[in-house]
């Protein structure tokens, strides 16, 4: 990736960062189909008073929100581990079939076997490790050096057919409710106990991607320069595609597919935080997680009280980012 000049050192983008974050989460907390107003959302969460505002806001939009804020984290952060590591600016865990993977997984785990939430979870993370495998084994039979659009393309044709898999899973066993309840994508009917199963492996995620963040940054400028500086990049590399795959099932089995999300936010940080994965990392999290929680919001307030899928309102603005980014990618 081309180098890029730092506009604001860390001291500033991460308390700003923090800062977005929070008001994205106050804002998604009162705004909705239920006129509830900054006050009631205060003492809903702050004390025993609150009546019918308090059980919307404790038992329906906060889990809701947080979910969303873990989402967008855990996507963001998988995206641009992915673009770093890959070198790929295209990278992302939807467009290189990771999601896919996870619904088809999801799907089969539906169909065939009686699992509780955190099984359902765990395939998803092993749905997401089949098609990375597949698209990065497809990517690689060809003759030449492996290019980014030849992995997109690659992660395009694994979707399609996982897609079709799911589908063809959900005719055939009855099941296709649940199955378009994963692969729509969406928060409704988010609740604690799902949360609590899934916020420990998101934060563990988390965790040693921001270890490994200089690392990340070596990897990420020529992979010939991590080898001089004494990095084990194969062994760098299993660790990250193991994040990768546990934010991403995670995230699957939590709202179901999400694109865009792992492609947009790494290159609009990219432009206030330069190269260097240290900061990075952090910042799109935070920005990814206020991404959601803004998309969030705006599905159930746009329409209301009907809901906008926020699958959608992401596509919506990931799409045209997407091909920006093919535009500029064959020009260069």
């Amino acid at each position: 990736m081309p180098a890029m000049k730092r506009a604001l050192p860390p001291a500033v983008l991460l308390p700003a960062g923090f800062l977005l974050l929070a008001a994205c989460f106050f804002m998604s907390l009162f705004l909705g189909a239920a006129e509830i107003g900054p006050a009631d959302v205060f003492r809903a969460l702050f004390t025993a008073e609150g009546g019918e505002n308090r059980d919307i806001i404790r038992s329906m939009r906060l889990p809701r929100e947080t979910a969303a804020a873990l989402t967008g984290a855990a996507l963001a952060a998988s995206g641009a581990i992915l673009q770093g590591m890959t070198r790929n600016p295209l990278a992302d865990p939807g467009l290189l079939g990771l999601t896919a993977g996870a619904n088809l997984a999801l799907a089969v785990s539906i169909a065939f076997f009686t699992t509780t939430y955190f099984g359902t979870m765990i395939a998803g993370m092993i749905g997401a490790a089949v098609a990375a495998a597949i698209v990065f084994g497809i990517s690689r039979a060809a003759r030449g050096p492996v290019s980014p659009f030849r992995i997109v393309l690659a992660g395009a044709a694994v979707t399609a057919f996982f897609a079709a898999a799911a589908e063809g899973l959900g005719l055939l066993f009855r099941i296709s409710q649940e199955v378009s309840m994963w692969t729509a994508g969406g928060l409704i009917g988010t609740n604690w106990t799902q949360i609590q199963i899934v916020a420990p492996l998101i934060a563990t995620g988390i965790a040693i991607a921001l270890l490994l963040s200089r690392q990340l940054t070596v990897l990420s400028l020529n992979e010939e320069t991590a080898v001089g500086l004494g990095q084990r990049t194969e062994l760098i590399k299993a660790a990250f595609f193991l994040i990768v795959i546990i934010l991403a099932g995670s995230a699957v089995a939590l709202v179901g597919n999400m694109a865009f999300i792992g492609l947009m936010i790494p290159h609009i940080v990219r432009q206030v935080a330069g190269t260097d994965y240290r900061l990075i990392l952090p910042l799109s999290m935070l920005v990814g997680a206020a991404f959601l929680l803004v998309a969030d919001t705006l599905g159930r307030t746009i329409n209301a009280p009907y809901e906008t899928p926020v699958a959608a309102l992401t596509a919506i603005v990931g799409l045209p980012f997407f091909l920006w980014l093919v535009r500029k990618g064959g020009r260069t």
